[in-house]
């Protein structure tokens, strides 16, 4: 599905603050599997999630995906199959349009530029349909601000607007962080629940190590930018909480 060659990556080479985010890192990601990822502050989490969306660019190493090599692609060209996730959930939407109208822009993710689609009676159903499976009573609320929206409810929306239209490759970075117990095992549920259903592959970072027991496919630990831990379910139900605590 997608694949990670020896990827190292080094901020301000030569340079007195130069430092190492990633070393010499292989990865390889299942089709249609959910993995987690864990490890300290600094230690190349966030690194890791923007060389796979194209933020940053590798030292070294190539990135492919479904056998294209997609290394020096921009942002906007992995766009077309990967969307990510932030921990911000209001780094998702635009805050001062509509529900209705940040799902309009959403459905244009992957379109040509061009003239900015109306909305239609058509398209208000489509969108009803996606948040009827939330059980907030959104539908209702189609031309309400998002900024008038909770943070877990937004995070919610801007997981469906992300998944809206089909997507290969699912980053969520630490996306229930911001959000109160509640409201962050909403988004995880959903999270499960639209993985599993589209069968997309995802790739999730949490700092949160009970999000580790939650029917994942994989647990990756990283430490000082390289994979230290490649766990697999069998292996993971093994371990305990204070087990994971351990590797810090």
């Amino acid at each position: 599905m997608i694949e990670l060659k020896n990827i190292t990556l080094v901020f301000n080479p030569g340079k007195p603050g130069e430092v190492t985010a990633l070393r010499d890192l292989s990865l390889k990601l299942k089709k249609g599997s959910f993995n987690m990822v864990i490890g300290a502050n600094g230690s190349g989490k966030s690194s890791l999630l923007n060389a796979m969306a194209g933020n940053i660019r590798p030292s070294a190493g190539c990135i492919q995906m479904m056998d294209k090599d997609i290394t020096q692609w921009p942002v906007f060209e992995r766009s077309r199959f990967i969307a990510r996730i932030f921990q911000n959930p209001s780094a998702g939407t635009a805050p001062t349009l509509s529900l209705i109208e940040n799902f309009r822009l959403a459905s244009l993710r992957k379109r040509s530029k061009g003239p900015f689609a109306g909305i239609n009676k058509e398209f208000r159903k489509v969108v009803t349909s996606h948040l009827s499976i939330l059980d907030m009573g959104l539908e209702n609320r189609l031309d309400q601000a998002m900024s008038s929206f909770s943070g877990g409810q937004r995070q919610a929306l801007s997981l469906l607007m992300a998944t809206f239209d089909h997507v290969d490759l699912l980053l969520l970075d630490e996306p229930t962080a911001a959000l109160d117990p509640r409201s962050a095992d909403l988004v995880l549920n959903l999270a499960h629940k639209i993985i599993r259903e589209k069968q997309l592959t995802a790739l999730m970072v949490t700092h949160n190590l009970r999000h580790c027991f939650s029917g994942i496919d994989r647990l990756l630990h990283i430490h000082q930018g390289r994979l230290r831990r490649d766990v697999d379910p069998e292996e993971l139900s093994g371990y305990t909480l204070a087990n994971l605590r351990d590797w810090f």
